[in-house]
């Protein structure tokens, strides 16, 4: 069900974790910057899910390869001049063994599945002492304000927001990792916000939600809670979490 909803939602609506994440701040940056300064600064790399290649203008002067499995977002990519590009599977990488020094993949470990599947074939695409810097959504930090922002959002959906890999992600990282021949090296959480300043600032956070199997009431009634918040221009947490593991 998951993978048939993901390829019709970015097929749809190509370009939205982008648009979102890059509006969202945290100290002055976004997360794509936060997950930039883990990245080494030569070598080759492969940006993996890449989507919109949202991460393309900072990391091109490296020995670049964007990879997805959505035709939407890569012919986006393509449209701002990113590449080299290829639309191919992350659980079946069509690279060789130890052929790249680097992977980036920024929101989309959490919908991967199987997960160690896709760990495995990072570890077989990097070379030794290789590295792997994610970025993913998590439930944490948040400020005092932020659950009742959250709760009255999660409320008119009528569910909470989440994604096939959340437990796993949580509760077993680093076995995972390590059963996959990685290491864990840095593994950290921030804050960043997005400021619902307009109703289309809302709109555009509601449409960039995985919500399979959600109705149309609920949809409407998360829009009305959003715009409620618009009138106060409200702050709202978008927590991720950076990632850092090098190959053994």
């Amino acid at each position: 069900m998951w993978q048939r909803y993901l390829a019709e939602f970015h097929q749809r609506r190509p370009g939205i974790t982008e648009a979102v994440l890059s509006r969202a701040y945290c100290q002055g940056g976004t997360g794509y910057e936060w997950l930039f300064e883990e990245v080494p600064p030569a070598g080759r790399l492969l940006d993996l899910a890449c989507g919109s290649a949202p991460l393309w203008p900072a990391l091109g002067q490296q020995c670049y390869l964007g990879l997805d499995i959505s035709p939407g977002e890569l012919a986006l990519a393509r449209s701002r001049g990113a590449g080299p590009l290829l639309l191919a599977d992350a659980r079946a990488l069509p690279l060789g063994a130890e052929s790249v020094d680097t992977v980036v993949c920024a929101m989309a470990l959490q919908i991967i599945t199987p997960l160690p599947t896709a760990l495995a074939e990072i570890r077989r695409v990097l070379v030794p002492g290789g590295r792997l810097v994610a970025l993913v959504p998590d439930r944490r930090p948040l400020h005092l304000i932020d659950p009742l922002w959250l709760g009255g959002l999660l409320g008119a959906l009528g569910r909470p927001i989440g994604y096939p890999n959340d437990r796993a992600l949580r509760r077993r990282l680093p076995q995972l990792l390590d059963a996959a021949g990685l290491c864990l090296a840095d593994d950290r959480r921030r804050r960043f916000a997005y400021r619902l300043g307009t109703r289309e600032d809302a709109d555009l956070l509601l449409s960039s939600l995985y919500l399979p199997g959600v109705s149309a009431a609920r949809l409407r009634a998360a829009q009305r809670w959003l715009n409620a918040l618009v009138r106060v221009r409200a702050d709202l947490p978008v927590p991720l979490r950076r990632i850092v593991a090098v190959r053994l």
